[in-house]
């Protein structure tokens, strides 16, 4: 931060130290974020969250209390990773909290009472789909401030060149699709292994050991996958000029002509 770099530092070490601060300190306001909303946390956390909303998934108590833990959880990353520049009130907060936990329960538990019948791996999927459609929820409501009110584009030189809708809706898009497909592999392959293993006899001895086995499983996944889906799109994304709002756009035209012919902006993870 302080624009230089200690005698004898290695080119290997200066890469880690910045790593290491990329991982902990935001990119719009340089402030430290909290632990448990870095996304370097949601391999530890994502697991045992997970991991127990699989293996509890059969009574409905148990659905509400893990996907309210979840979208708790979810809650606090989806703030700790927005666009800083736009703030969000608290009533803000409250609301999209609210409503994407009240997505996720509705949808868990309809879909459970639904399965009933239906094959147990149907079931086992429940957990997914509920957890998909409160992404769908919860991340634009954490963020609605960014949609609302347009989030700051510059130029390749970091020079400011206005606020913009289009390009909030773009990243935040993009984050709902990261999310999604951060989750998928280890909520729909692993109900498939689950589903038969357990119907082997040396499975059944050891059920005390299917949650803690769930839970490693699902860290396994996220290892690969929270990387895998944080790199679909960069952190820093661009768009071209003639894409954004026709107002935004013709102002940008106006002042720069042909110098500028994208923007980019921090789509937030």
């Amino acid at each position: 931060r302080a624009g230089t770099v200690p005698p004898g530092t290695t080119e290997e070490q200066l890469h880690y130290a910045k790593k290491l601060y990329d991982s902990a300190f935001h990119p719009d306001s340089g402030e430290r974020m909290n632990l448990i909303g870095r996304m370097s946390f949601q391999v530890p956390g994502g697991m045992a969250i997970t991991g127990f909303m699989l293996q509890f998934y059969r009574t409905v108590p148990a659905v509400v209390f893990w996907q309210w833990v979840n979208q708790s959880f979810n809650a606090l990353v989806n703030y700790t990773n927005r666009n800083a520049a736009s703030p969000i009130s608290t009533k803000q907060i409250g609301v999209a909290y609210f409503t994407a936990t009240s997505a996720a329960l509705a949808t868990a538990v309809g879909l459970n009472l639904y399965t009933k019948k239906a094959p147990p791996l149907l079931a086992r999927w429940v957990p997914f789909v509920a957890v998909a459609a409160a992404n769908c929820v919860n991340i634009p409501m954490m963020r609605q401030q960014e949609i609302m009110s347009g989030i700051t584009v510059t130029d390749e030189n970091q020079n400011e060149l206005g606020k913009s809708r289009t390009a909030a809706i773009q990243g935040i898009t993009q984050v709902v699709v990261s999310r999604v497909t951060m989750a998928a592999p280890g909520m729909i392959i692993l109900p498939i292994m689950m589903e038969r293993l357990e119907k082997y006899p040396f499975m059944q001895r050891i059920k005390f050991l299917h949650a803690p086995m769930q839970v490693t499983l699902v860290g396994c996944f996220l290892i690969f996958m929270v990387p895998a889906a944080c790199s679909l799109f960069p952190q820093r994304c661009s768009m071209t000029v003639s894409k954004l709002e026709p107002e935004l756009g013709n102002s940008i035209s106006t002042k720069h002509g042909d110098k500028v012919n994208s923007v980019y902006f921090n789509k937030g993870l």
